[in-house]
């Protein structure tokens, strides 16, 4: 894909944070580098970004979803599908599957039965990037939007973000799960299950390229820590209020970064041509390629989490 051929991107989550920043920074690129813009999302927060995008100069169309839903994702998916083959927006040029969700309690559920944040984070994804598939040519993208909290260690130990733990994916859709050592503390094993999701991103990107071929490139982007952002918004007042305030001071420190940084970055990552060698689960951190933890490739672990997910979506779909 060159910046002469610039379609449409489809983007998860662009109402807040990481997911606005991005869609806005696509909108506001000059006229021959400004694709079109599929904005997934809910309510009237996604209005106003498609406004602004509109505002901006880009062709942005709202797709409502709500990723808690398999079904729809599902029918998000075929209105993207409507509109790519219809003509009302360009072909495909990528998919950024931004959108993530962390609980405060592993006990939490979707309307599907699922725990919430493997739901949201990883089955939402899996099954909206399964009905695209076709649509991505050669040249396109899918960007999946990782942590570091994947990687675990006595430094994030520190920052109370437990070390993932990988379980086989029918159990880590299971809500409800507790650790025996702390059977009172609903906080950790939620914290753990962002991470563990965050480790399910990586497997997933590595698995897709394999389906998908070298024609696309799928890259993870690691937008690093930023204070500031909805990403605890079921937390407490006290944590949502340090997050969006006294927090926002550490952005000074390595690894740290700003909702706008790293939006302008992960909207490169979908259409620039500084990335478009990026393939196989390439790990971007905030602004600079890096490496993810070798425990992050695992492929007797990204088949099975493939066949899983298949499971899983298929079970909540047909009602079987």
């Amino acid at each position: 894909m060159t910046v002469s051929d610039i379609g449409t991107v489809v983007l998860t989550g662009p109402t807040r944070g990481l997911g606005r920043r991005a869609a806005l920074a696509l909108a506001r690129r000059p006229g021959p580098t400004r694709p079109d813009l599929l904005l997934l999302g809910r309510g009237d927060a996604l209005e106003d970004v498609v406004r602004e995008c509109r505002e901006a100069g880009a062709v942005a169309v709202a797709v409502g979803v709500d990723l808690a839903s398999l079904h729809s994702v599902r029918r998000a998916a075929s209105a993207v599908r409507d509109a790519v083959t219809t003509g009302r927006v360009r072909p495909l040029a990528a998919v950024v599957a931004n959108a993530a969700l962390q609980t405060t309690d592993i006990r939490s559920a979707t309307a599907d039965g699922y725990e919430t944040t493997f739901a949201v984070g990883h089955l939402a994804h899996f099954l909206l990037l399964q009905d695209l598939a076709d649509l991505l040519g050669p040249g396109s993208r899918v960007v999946l939007v990782g942590s570091g909290t994947h990687r675990g260690g006595a430094f994030q130990n520190r920052l109370q973000i437990p070390d993932p733990r990988w379980e086989d994916p029918e159990v880590l859709a299971r809500p409800g799960r507790v650790e025996p050592e702390r059977p009172d503390d609903v906080r950790t094993p939620a914290r753990r299950a962002y991470a563990t999701s965050k480790l399910a991103t990586l497997y997933l990107a590595h698995e897709l390229q394999r389906r998908l071929g070298a024609g696309v490139g799928v890259s993870v982007y690691d937008p690093g820590l930023m204070p500031g952002t909805g990403l605890v918004r079921d937390a407490g007042p006290g944590v949502r209020f340090a997050w969006s305030t006294v927090m926002k001071a550490m952005r000074v420190l390595p690894g740290v970064s700003s909702p706008g940084r790293s939006g302008r970055v992960l909207a490169d990552l979908a259409v620039d041509t500084r990335w478009a060698g990026l393939r196989d689960g390439d790990y971007v951190e905030i602004d600079r390629q890096g490496e993810p933890a070798t425990h992050a490739f695992d492929e007797a672990r990204e088949r099975r989490l493939w066949e899983a997910s298949e499971t899983l979506v298929t079970r909540v779909l047909t009602g079987s």
